[in-house]
């Protein structure tokens, strides 16, 4: 009995320092909105435990960001694609009402590169996915993505396949929050989940 009792108090503590070194915290509750930022007038809410966005009234664009600026870190999310499913992740951004400054990681519809990176009001697309990943995003099932931000190196990952590897130097100098997107045009809905985050 004593053993017992030593093992599963060794396991215990065992867990506790992997969870501990592995990093990451949750920064969506489940809950509520709480640590997160609306911007413009789509609309964004909790139901059943998920995240979810979609197009409001006036069909424009939507962000939903991070009270907290990230600056290098990874990001793991998982998201489900209802109706259009044009959205983004976007990272080290900065708010002027809708009108963002920084990097967007592509969510859209099969063939509009998921996985890619834009920079919106500046450069555009930055790099987009090779041809041959295009199969990757399963459209109307949960997707899971992974994006590492190290000064101005960005790799992403989408259902465990690498996407894109950039080197940018003006990323490297971006500060600011990380941030979900929902696209313009009307008739969207995306749903995401465990949004994690390790800052590096």
């Amino acid at each position: 009995m004593k053993r017992t009792g030593l093992f599963f108090l060794a396991v215990f503590f065992a867990l506790a320092t992997f969870c501990k070194s592995n990093g990451y915290k949750t920064i969506f509750n489940g809950k509520n909105l709480d640590g997160w930022k609306i911007h413009g007038t789509e609309k964004w809410h909790v139901e059943d435990g998920l995240l979810v966005c979609e197009s409001g009234p006036d069909g424009e664009y939507g962000y939903l960001s991070t009270e907290k600026n990230y600056d290098d870190f990874e990001l793991k999310l998982e998201f489900l694609q209802e109706a259009d499913g044009n959205s983004g992740v976007f990272f080290r951004s900065t708010f002027d009402g809708t009108k963002v400054s920084g990097w967007q990681v592509e969510v859209a519809p099969p063939n509009h590169d998921t996985g890619g990176i834009y920079e919106s009001y500046g450069r555009g697309w930055l790099v987009q996915i090779p041809e041959e990943n295009e199969d990757i995003l399963q459209m109307g099932e949960w997707n899971t993505m992974k994006i590492r931000v190290v000064g101005g190196h960005v790799t992403t990952w989408l259902n465990g396949q690498q996407m894109v590897d950039l080197e940018d130097d003006k990323i490297a100098k971006g500060k600011g929050a990380i941030a979900l997107q929902i696209h313009s045009g009307g008739g969207i809905k995306v749903k995401w989940r465990n949004l994690q985050v390790k800052e590096l």
